[in-house]
């Protein structure tokens, strides 16, 4: 599984690149804090309800949850689900709230 940081998806979002975030977090967890991702939570992804994200399967996604968890059990799952190119960000909202959210 590959991974990323906080701060290469800060910084990728900064130089105004258009990135694939997907938030597997609870729907109340991404009303208190997100950083602009589809909000698939992690169940749906378990039992394959993600047609919200199919035409992704080939794109770079880059999945995040609370503390990179529940994001890591999604990109083993959207693996195994023919996705090519996933990311797990490593240390979650958390970590970007922690270094960015002052």
């Amino acid at each position: 599984m590959k991974t990323i940081t906080v701060e290469e998806v800060k910084a990728r979002l900064d130089a105004g690149e258009q990135l694939n975030l997907l938030d597997v977090r609870e729907p109340h967890e991404n009303a208190d804090f997100n950083i602009g991702g589809i909000l698939l939570p992690l169940g749906k992804v378990q039992t394959m309800q993600i047609e919200d994200i199919e035409g992704l399967r080939d794109k770079e996604v880059l999945i995040y949850c609370r503390s990179g968890n529940r994001s890591g059990q999604a990109c083993m799952i959207l693996e195994q689900m023919g996705f090519t190119n996933v990311s797990n960000v490593v240390g979650g909202m958390l970590d970007w709230q922690a270094k960015f959210v002052k």
